[in-house]
C-alpha cells in the first residue's frame, strides 16, 4: 500500500468499542487528472473511493470531503454512537456545501 495518512473514530456502545479506521492515500497524478483515494474500515463493511482533481490538493480536499459525507451519513452517527475522541466533538472533517447542516459540535463551529 502506498503512503497514506490515518485517523481512528470509536463506536462506543455501553460495555464495548470498536475502531473505525480511516485511510487517506497520498494523491497521485493520472494522465487527465490527480486522485486520492480513501478507504473507511467500519466493523462490518469497507468503504473505498476516490477523490478526482485538476491538482493533487483539489483531489485531496474532495476525498476528505467524500470521507465526511460517508461518516455524517452513516448509522453510527444517526445513533450518536460514533467519536473521534473526547477533546472534540464530531469528527474533524469538512463536508460538501449541500450537507454542512449535518455538522455538529466543533465541526460545525471551526469547519
Amino acid at each position: 500500500m502506498m503512503n497514506a495518512v490515518t485517523r481512528s473514530l470509536k463506536i462506543r456502545t455501553p460495555g464495548a468499542e470498536q475502531d473505525v479506521s480511516i485511510r487517506v492515500l497520498w494523491p497521485v497524478e493520472d494522465k487527465k487528472a490527480w486522485d486520492c483515494r480513501w478507504e473507511i474500515d467500519w466493523p462490518n463493511r469497507q468503504r473505498a473511493n476516490s477523490g478526482r482533481g485538476v491538482d493533487a490538493i483539489q483531489a485531496l480536499l474532495q476525498a476528505l470531503e467524500m470521507i465526511g459525507a460517508e461518516i455524517y451519513a452513516s448509522q453510527e452517527h444517526r445513533s450518536g454512537t460514533l467519536v473521534w475522541g473526547d477533546t472534540w466533538s464530531g469528527y474533524g472533517f469538512p463536508v460538501p456545501a449541500g450537507i454542512r447542516d449535518l455538522l455538529v459540535g466543533d465541526d460545525a463551529k471551526y469547519l
